[in-house]
């Protein structure tokens, strides 16, 4: 990463998981371009709001912020047959497969060799498949390389948390597909 610092497509699921990969970055001297691609989010007024955070985030700091298209059924087709598993399950790991491809799709675009995902901040989510899905994309568009990185070590989700208060974001309660929201509301009502 070091040759071409400064020159590196983020990936944004959400303004609160990317508040301290922004500021980590930036004060490392990479400056991101923000690629908010979700259309695996459900409903599409969820979306809305986390993507108006995202924006306001990355215009706060006067980065490139890039809106990927909502395109939902043919996210639901990327996952067909996979509705059934659970979080962190097959169907995770190819939503990941399709957005991180598509991240690096855009990084060429731009001119980019490096892209990078926030998804890998949040402790609800596996490293493993998001590091697999991240080389798949590698794979898949040739002249990018997936930057691997735990954006949770170093005190990196503490300060999330503390910049989600500080920024006062909106912060969701599930991972964003109707699959996880069908999960999370069936957890609540046991409780």
């Amino acid at each position: 990463m070091e040759e071409e610092a400064g020159k590196v497509l983020l990936h944004a699921c959400c303004a609160p998981c990317s508040s301290a990969i922004v500021e980590w970055m930036l004060a490392n001297h990479v400056r991101p371009t923000i690629f908010y691609y979700n259309p695996n989010i459900f409903p599409r007024e969820e979306y809305e709001i986390r993507k108006q955070e995202s924006k306001r985030h990355a215009e706060a700091f006067g980065l490139t912020w890039i809106d990927g298209d909502y395109d939902h059924e043919a996210w639901r087709e990327g996952v067909c047959g996979l509705e059934g598993e659970p979080e962190r399950g097959r169907r995770c790991e190819q939503c990941f497969t399709l957005r991180l491809t598509a991240s690096a799709r855009k990084a060429r675009e731009l001119g980019l060799r490096y892209f990078t995902t926030t998804l890998a901040s949040s402790r609800w989510k596996s490293l493993a498949q998001i590091e697999q899905a991240g080389l798949l994309a590698e794979k898949a568009v040739a002249g990018t390389t997936f930057w691997a990185q735990n954006w949770r070590k170093g005190g990196l989700y503490e300060r999330r948390n503390q910049l989600l208060k500080e920024f006062d974001f909106y912060n969701q309660k599930y991972c964003g597909c109707e699959f996880s929201l069908q999960q999370r509301e069936a957890f609540e009502q046991t409780r």
